[in-house]
C-alpha cells in the first residue's frame, strides 16, 4: 500500500484537527485532505503486545481498509488507533468496528450515490 501516513506530524495534525469516532476496539480520527487519494495510518502500542500480535492487528485493521476502499469518501486520511479489545479479536469484530467508526463520521458512500 503507498498511500500511508508515516510522518509523525500527519499523525498530530489528524489527532488535533480531525474529527474522532470510537467502538470497542479501534478509535478512528478522519480529516479530508487535498492531495488527491486518502491515506492510512495505523497505531498499535507496545502495551497490547509483543510484535507478532500487533502486526496481527495491523494487518486486520489494513484489510478492513483495502476492502472498503470504494465506499470510502475519496481524498481522506484516517488514522486507526488499536485498543486492547482488538489483540484477540476475530476479524469480523475488527471489521465491524471500522465500519461502524467510518459511519460515525458519516465516511461511507452509497452504492447509489456513486
Amino acid at each position: 500500500m503507498k498511500n500511508t501516513l508515516k510522518e509523525n506530524r500527519d499523525f498530530r495534525r489528524l489527532y488535533g484537527r480531525g474529527r474522532s469516532a470510537s467502538s470497542d476496539c479501534l478509535v478512528v480520527y478522519a480529516m479530508h485532505n487535498k492531495f488527491g487519494a486518502g491515506r492510512l495510518g495505523i497505531t498499535v502500542s507496545v502495551k497490547l503486545g509483543c510484535a507478532v500480535q500487533r502486526n496481527r492487528i495491523k494487518r486486520l485493521i489494513r484489510e478492513a481498509y483495502r476492502l472498503h476502499l470504494d465506499e470510502l469518501q475519496p481524498n481522506t486520511d484516517l488514522v486507526v488507533v488499536a485498543r486492547f479489545r482488538a489483540v484477540n479479536a476475530p476479524y469480523e469484530r475488527v471489521e465491524r468496528a471500522y465500519l461502524r467508526c467510518l459511519k460515525q463520521l458519516g465516511l461511507l458512500q452509497t452504492k447509489e450515490g456513486k
